[in-house]
């Protein structure tokens, strides 16, 4: 997906923010971070603006999880692509499997794999 390195660096500069945020997240909420700590952290592990920093400090500290809900949903949906790229080998189709993902909505991550399951189901029912 990432044919130069150019492209590639800016998927690890995504990364690592999305992992600076995962810190905050747990250091505010768990560890009793000020919110001068988590813009230190920020500052110091990000090349983002002072005012961009500010901003996104002030959404975690208002938001609770957000970081960690945001990390484990993604790791489920790995963990779901996997599980029907392996279970459907050819029969996979990624956009499909998409479309799965997202014709409810916001769901619980229990529901969402139930949902992509049955999807698996239905196409090796075919």
């Amino acid at each position: 997906m990432y044919d130069d390195p150019y492209a590639k660096y800016g998927q690890l500069t995504y990364e690592m923010s999305r992992a600076v945020r995962l810190v905050l997240d747990t250091g505010i909420h768990a560890f009793g971070w000020t919110k001068e700590q988590a813009i230190a952290f920020f500052s110091e592990n990000t090349p983002k603006t002072k005012h961009d920093i500010e901003v996104e400090v002030n959404r975690y500290i208002s938001w609770p999880g957000q970081a960690l809900g945001y990390k484990i949903g993604e790791l489920k949906i790995q963990e779901l692509r996997v599980y029907a790229e392996e279970t459907l080998g050819e029969d996979f189709d990624i956009r499909a499997f998409h479309d799965t993902l997202l014709e409810q909505g916001v769901v619980p991550l229990g529901v969402l794999e139930m949902m992509v399951k049955n999807w698996v189901k239905e196409v090796q029912a075919k």
